[in-house]
């Protein structure tokens, strides 16, 4: 299990550079399809990327902000966590349910942030879905493309909600993040209860935020 959260945490980071950022209107009638959706924006993420000096040199403070207002709106980080959580969610109380959403989505959020800095070159081909007209959930197929290395499958689960279309889970190369980080949440849960899951992920927060910090002070 160890070395598949490591695996994904690995191909997060790469796909995170080329894909899901966007700016959307809230009015129904402008969503913007799923596939165009991530298509026209991975664009905008791609000349960002090339043209700010500061995010590629890896700036944290730029970094974080970028993924705030770019990515998070569109994650549903409340079905994410339920459906990683699975049974612990139904037995968690409200006050822990906001803990583990707020700390699953500080750790995704930086797992992701760290792909800006080892940005190279690339390019996302995205297939045609296969939904019919009222589907409110499909699947995005896509392929991360790269000079010189393989092609890796990235599928993207979404949701259609009144503000657009959601991200609730995604799989790469068959392994899916909720399937990939359930695990582990299981066992923290059977070692500590909901708590322990909840202070497990805080401390690694902080181990990634003081990691961030050294690496700035260092430059």
């Amino acid at each position: 299990m160890l070395l598949r959260e490591k695996r994904m945490k690995k191909f997060l980071t790469l796909l995170f550079g080329v894909a899901l950022t966007a700016t959307m209107s809230g009015a129904k009638a402008d969503i913007q399809a799923p596939d165009a959706l991530i298509r026209d924006t991975a664009q905008e993420v791609l000349t960002m990327v090339r043209q700010d000096k500061e995010l590629k040199k890896g700036n944290q403070k730029k970094l974080l902000e970028l993924v705030g207002a770019k990515v998070l709106p569109h994650f549903d980080f409340e079905r994410i966590t339920k459906l990683t959580a699975g049974k612990a969610w139904r037995t968690a109380t409200p006050e822990q349910r906001q803990a583990l959403v707020a700390e699953y989505r500080t750790l995704l959020v930086r797992t992701y942030t760290a792909a800006f800095a080892g940005y190279r070159n690339q390019t996302l081909e995205v297939k045609p879905p296969r939904m019919q007209p009222g589907d409110d959930e499909v699947t995005i197929k896509t392929l991360i493309l790269a000079p010189g290395s393989p092609s890796i499958a990235v599928d993207y689960e979404m949701e259609k909600k009144d503000t657009g279309w959601k991200v609730f889970d995604l799989s790469v190369e068959g392994s899916s993040m909720i399937a990939t980080y359930r695990g582990t949440f299981a066992e923290q849960v059977q070692q500590g209860g909901i708590d322990g899951l909840i202070k497990s992920l805080a401390d690694k927060n902080r181990a990634n935020a003081e990691v961030s910090i050294h690496k700035a002070e260092s430059k």
